[in-house]
C-alpha cells in the first residue's frame, strides 16, 4: 500500500526530453534481454488500427513520486521511473509526444483530478477493484506482480516444486495475500508466519526456514541488495493469481474516455511488439522477477 503525501506536489514534465539512457546502455540492455526471463502480458494477437488523436490538444498523464522504481524523483529532483518512460513511449507510438504531459501529485488527488477533467489518464499502478471500476475505465493490464519462492543457494527446490515444498518450512508475512496464496497453491507446505518480511528473510539467511514466499518484484531487489549478502536465489515459479494478487497494473481514464484507453492499448501493443517494453523492464528491474 502506498502512503499519501501530506503536501501536494505538482510537477509537469515535457516528455520530449532526451531519453535517460545513452545508446551504449541501451545496447547493454538489449544484450541482457537474450538471457533474462521477460514476461509478455499483452495479447499480441489483438490487431488494432492506429487511432487518430488529432482532436486532442494535449494528453495529461497523472502519477505520484512515491512508488519507485515505477515513479519517483531522481537525485536532481526530476520525475523518473518505469511509468515515466512508458508514457513517453506511448506518446511516441501515438505521434503525440509534443502534446503529452505527465504530472505528479498526491495519490489521494489522482481520481478526483480525472473526475474534474484536470487530467486524462492515471499511470500509477491503481488497483482494478469493483470500486475503481465504477469510477474509472481501464486499459488492458500491462504488468502483473508474480509470487516467488526464495531459498538459500544451497537449498534450492527441485521440480516439481509442489512436491518439493511438502513439509518444508516456508516463511510468509502474517496475514498477507501471499500467505493465503501459499495455503491454496501449496497445501502440503508448512507455513511459518512472520510479523515482517525483514524478519522472515533474516530467518531464511540464518537457515531457520527452508524458503520465503512473497512478492517477486520486491524480492528481486532484495536479492541484489547488501542485506541479502548473496545468500539466496529464486526457486521455482513465477506464480500469478488474479484471486490473490489482483489483475495487474493498468492505466485508468475517465469512463467517458474509453477511446483514450483503447488508444493506449494500441500503443502498448506496439511497444511490446518492438521489444521496447522489455527494454524498459530491464532498465528498472535489472534482476527479473520472473
Amino acid at each position: 500500500m502506498r502512503e499519501n503525501f501530506s503536501l501536494r506536489l505538482l510537477l509537469v514534465l515535457v516528455l520530449a526530453l532526451a531519453p535517460v539512457l545513452g545508446t551504449g546502455q541501451l545496447r547493454s540492455v538489449a544484450a541482457e534481454m537474450e538471457t533474462v526471463s521477460i514476461p509478455n502480458f499483452f495479447d499480441q494477437r489483438q490487431r488494432m488500427t492506429k487511432p487518430q488523436l488529432d482532436g486532442r490538444q494535449r494528453i495529461r498523464f497523472l502519477t505520484t513520486t512515491d512508488y519507485p522504481p515505477f515513479n519517483f524523483l531522481d537525485p536532481r529532483g526530476r520525475l523518473a521511473g518505469f511509468h515515466v518512460d512508458l508514457v513517453r513511449a506511448i506518446c511516441e507510438e501515438l505521434d503525440v509526444l509534443s502534446r503529452c504531459q505527465i504530472e505528479a501529485m498526491a495519490f489521494k488527488d489522482l481520481v478526483p483530478a480525472v473526475k474534474r477533467g484536470d487530467g486524462d489518464a492515471i499511470v500509477v499502478g491503481l488497483a482494478m477493484t469493483p470500486t475503481t471500476r465504477q469510477e474509472l475505465a481501464f486499459t488492458e493490464p500491462y504488468f502483473r506482480y508474480p509470487a516467488r519462492f526464495v531459498t538459500r543457494k544451497d537449498r534450492q527446490f527441485p521440480e516439481p516444486v509442489a512436491e518439493a515444498t511438502a513439509g518444508r518450512s516456508i516463511g510468509v508475512e502474517e496475514g498477507s495475500a501471499h500467505a493465503a496464496m501459499l495455503g491454496a497453491f501449496f497445501p502440503s507446505a508448512a507455513p511459518r508466519p512472520f510479523a515482517t518480511r525483514r524478519d522472515a528473510l533474516e530467518a531464511l539467511k540464518n537457515g531457520e526456514i527452508d524458503a520465503f514466499f512473497g512478492d517477486g518484484v520486491g524480492l528481486s531487489f532484495w536479492l541484489e541488495s547488501d542485506s541479502a549478502a548473496d545468500c539466496c536465489v529464486f526457486s521455482g515459479g513465477p506464480y500469478l493469481s488474479d484471486r490473490f494478487l489482483g489483475e495487474g497494473l493498468a492505466i485508468a481514464v475517465a469512463p467517458s474516455d474509453r477511446a483514450l484507453a483503447r488508444s493506449i492499448d494500441y500503443a502498448i501493443g506496439r511497444i511490446v511488439e518492438k521489444k521496447r517494453f522489455s527494454e524498459l523492464l530491464l532498465r528498472y528491474f535489472p534482476v527479473s522477477a520472473f
